[in-house]
């Protein structure tokens, strides 16, 4: 697609060359079945284990502990439930926050209609979840934390570490799983800084296509697998291994910039959308101070979100109301923040990517300031 202003890096990206090179590249030439002792099976074996090494590297682990999945969604189901079906005759207690993302509450919800104890750590009004409510929160009844790393609306950091010591401290059977679908590729990621023992990603936020993904499971740690099957994957995530899907992973991982280099990058393009929108007078900014450079979620109060998302697609120029897969409902994270209705009303999320530009946010605040203009106030 030409001539359009992408700014829904959050939901997902545009395939970057490489991945779509090494993605072609499978499917005509490495399509065999990486289980077969055969050339052809060999060769896509060697692509498995070329990309782990790869992931693995990335953050700081080891080959096998790198299993892929079909995604964010199935890496965070299979470490939540994974877990806790390992670790129920240990305790009943699961700690996350009201924040997280939907493929990590709503299987955490079902858990809690199962009968486990969930406590929902709300965050402060700077969208961070205090230390004290985490230490609050864990006991010896623990046996799941699960926190993410970036908040995938508004852009905070939650401190991963604290509760990787709090578990420690307190002597709980916990296992800490960390959401990194929206840090991974933006700040450094390593598994030993954040003290985890299961973390997920996915390729399609970092310009791979969609239908990969990645759990961490740190050596020694046992979750019980959701599906079973002919065993690949040491038997926790069984099935023929999307080779191609994998192949274009690789190329992705490839093609992240340095990560110092690239935050800074968006640390002076999120400043200039900041000071260019509240330039206009019509933007109130929502993200905190301290959020990754990203994301930006700002409010155009009195202008309904889905009103203005309209608009904007008019002229070609993409943004979200919020979580992608919110599907248009009132967002959750705002309304933890204690935002006013009004305000959560006419949220936006912008998120970016390395492809954007000044020029990308000077076309934004010129359509925002004509839609204030044209259309009538909700």
């Amino acid at each position: 697609m030409k001539d359009i202003i992408y700014l829904d890096n959050s939901a997902t990206t545009k395939p970057c060359d490489k991945a779509i090179e090494y993605l072609n590249k499978a499917l005509s030439d490495n399509w065999g079945n990486p289980s077969s002792l055969h050339t052809i099976g060999i060769k896509a074996e060697e692509i498995l284990s070329s990309a782990k090494d790869l992931c693995a590297k990335a953050i700081g682990a080891r080959c096998d502990e790198i299993f892929f999945t079909s995604g964010g969604t199935e890496a965070n189901n299979l470490a939540i439930n994974g877990a806790v079906l390992a670790r129920a005759k240990r305790g009943n207690r699961i700690v996350t926050t009201e924040i997280e993302h939907p493929s990590v509450l709503e299987p955490i919800k079902a858990l809690e209609k199962q009968g486990f104890e969930v406590i929902y750590l709300k965050p402060d009004e700077s969208g961070v979840v205090s230390k004290e409510s985490i230490k609050n929160a864990i006991n010896k009844n623990t046996i799941l934390v699960s926190i993410m790393l970036v908040n995938n609306e508004i852009g905070t950091i939650q401190p991963v570490r604290f509760a990787a010591d709090t578990i420690k401290s307190v002597g709980a059977p916990a296992l800490l799983h960390c959401d990194a679908v929206q840090a991974f590729g933006k700040l450094p990621v390593k598994v030993s800084d954040l003290g985890v023992d299961l973390l997920s990603f996915s390729g399609h936020k970092i310009h791979a296509p969609k239908g990969i993904g990645v759990l961490y499971r740190k050596k020694g740690v046992t979750i019980s697998p959701l599906i079973y099957g002919g065993g690949q994957q040491d038997g926790l995530r069984p099935g023929t291994e999307p080779v191609p899907l994998v192949f274009a992973l690789e190329g992705a991982v490839l093609s992240l910039p340095s990560i110092n280099e690239a935050y800074d990058k968006m640390y002076e393009l999120r400043k200039y959308a900041e000071e260019k929108l509240t330039a206009t007078g019509i933007v109130t900014i929502n993200s905190p101070n301290n959020s990754l450079p990203y994301i930006l979620n700002v409010s155009v109060v009195g202008y309904r979100s889905e009103t203005l998302l309209h608009f904007l697609d008019a002229k070609r120029i993409f943004v979200s109301s919020g979580s992608a897969c919110s599907k248009g409902k009132l967002s959750y994270t705002l309304t933890a923040l204690g935002l006013d209705k009004k305000r959560i009303d006419s949220a936006l999320r912008i998120s970016f990517s390395r492809y954007n530009s000044v020029d990308d946010i000077d076309k934004l605040c010129d359509a925002l300031t004509e839609a204030t203009k044209k259309l009538k106030r909700a």
